[in-house]
């Protein structure tokens, strides 16, 4: 019997609707490669299988890998000459070999190549770099040893104000860009299984999640992302429209992390599994424990086979602790009366050096990180965080004095004491412990 993937069917317009190549395109590989080799109608026209509009699509992601169509189709032959399908090959690959252990000198030079030429905002460089490390190495090497790598280092030369934020975007928008052009040449879904993608309200930052879609795509599975900043409403209409057998929401900072705790939440009360994960999560244990869902670790590589484990029973566990009336009390407290506070430090007029739009910085950021420590019931959640932004704020172009910062965590406390009552309690006494242990605002090593 026929196998009906295999039966010519489609004539060329349908090829290229399907594949965006046009039509002189695939007369010129099928006269030089043979490839695709479509039958004949009566009358001439030419017939393709499903088949090899798939393998049209191979041909083209090798392309976006940075081979060339000549080496594409001697790499399709060779896995066939080996016995195997490229398509199921790759359609089908659960368990590949794991990326961690293959990399070496000639990867991290490559790696540090692309981001010289990222903060030399050099995209030919950049993009040439990228298409000698597809061609040299497996996908998912190219991903996590010199673009995610890569990454890293930016943001670590940005946060040690070594790196403008103009590099960092421009680095952060080529390797987006990179793994979006690989999610668009994925090959189709093999497995009935969906996984949903998404990012919870103001998290903007994308790669991982975008990664994560791309490892789940490469492995057959189908995948639904929905990028960032998914307000709660969207992502309750896309999961009653889509029907996931599992939801993923990546989220990086505190902030966000508290903003992905209604979602959850949301997820949970609809029976709805949920995983997640975000550098936070990985930094912060206590920031898991009021998620119902499963967290998914600190390696990206390891996902996908955490993921095939979660599948076979994906219930999201209920959450280990919730939040206390009196958080909860102190929050509502908190929102209310922050302005006041902020305002009332604006006024203040005692931080000489400190620029205008920094002080505003450093409000915003605070003020939006004990309104999170609060929704995830512990604050010293911000403990961390602070460090951080001490860190910033020091190393940054304002250069922040270290003296300064302590003196700007105390004239919040004076403020808070002003405006605070009762409720915010649980607030005022965590900034008199910061303000009266001997790390206070000790500076944050960053080793990653």
């Amino acid at each position: 019997m026929t196998n009906s993937r295999h039966t010519p069917t489609f004539n060329m317009k349908v090829v290229v609707r399907e594949t965006g190549l046009k039509p002189d395109t695939l007369r010129a590989w099928e006269r030089r490669y043979g490839m695709p080799d479509p039958k004949r109608t009566a009358g001439g026209h030419r017939l393709y299988s499903q088949y090899e509009i798939d393998m049209l699509k191979w041909l083209i992601a090798r392309q976006d890998e940075g081979l060339s169509i000549s080496h594409a189709v001697e790499l399709w032959h060779q896995i066939i000459k080996e016995g195997n399908d490229p398509i199921k090959e790759e359609a089908h690959e659960i368990e590949p070999e794991p990326v961690v252990h293959i990399s070496g000198e000639m990867v991290a030079a490559l790696c540090d190549q692309w981001v010289d030429a990222c903060l030399e905002f050099d995209e030919y460089k950049a993009q040439h770099i990228l298409a000698q490390a597809f061609a040299r190495y497996p996908t998912e090497v190219v991903c996590f040893e010199i673009l995610q790598k890569g990454l890293v280092k930016v943001g670590q030369g940005w946060y040690e104000g070594k790196v403008s934020v103009q590099q960092e975007h421009f680095a952060s928008a080529l390797a987006i860009r990179q793994l979006e052009a690989l999610l668009a040449a994925s090959p189709q879904p093999v497995h009935d299984t969906r996984i949903l993608v998404a990012c919870p309200p103001n998290e903007l930052h994308t790669f991982s999640p975008l990664i994560l879609a791309l490892l789940f795509r490469r492995r057959g599975y189908d995948v639904v992302y929905l990028g960032a900043n998914v307000p709660i409403e969207r992502l309750e209409t896309a999961v009653s429209t889509i029907h996931p057998q599992l939801v993923i929401i990546s989220a990086q900072t505190l902030h966000t992390a508290s903003l992905m705790l209604p979602m959850a939440q949301q997820l949970y009360e609809m029976n709805i599994p949920l995983a997640y994960g975000g550098a936070v999560f990985s930094y912060l244990e206590d920031a898991r424990k009021p998620i119902p869902g499963h967290y998914l670790g600190n390696k990206l590589q390891n996902v996908p086979d955490v993921v095939k484990k979660l599948l076979k029973s994906p219930q999201s566990p209920s959450p280990e602790t919730t939040i206390s009336p009196a958080y909860q009390a102190a929050l509502d407290h908190f929102v209310g009366r922050r302005s006041a506070i902020e305002a009332d430090l604006q006024k203040a007029g005692s931080f000489d050096n400190i620029a205008v739009n920094l002080l505003q910085y450093a409000n915003h950021d605070l003020g939006n990180n004990i309104e999170a420590a609060l929704m995830l019931g512990n604050m010293d959640l911000l403990a961390v965080n602070i460090n951080w932004v001490k860190g910033l704020l020091m190393n940054y172009h304002y250069k922040m004095p270290d003296e300064l910062m302590h003196k700007y965590i105390n004239m919040y406390y004076q403020a808070a004491k002003n405006n605070l009552e009762d409720a915010g309690v649980p607030i005022l006494e965590w900034f008199s412990r910061l303000l009266s242990s001997e790390k206070t605002l000790r500076p944050m090593r960053q080793d990653n």
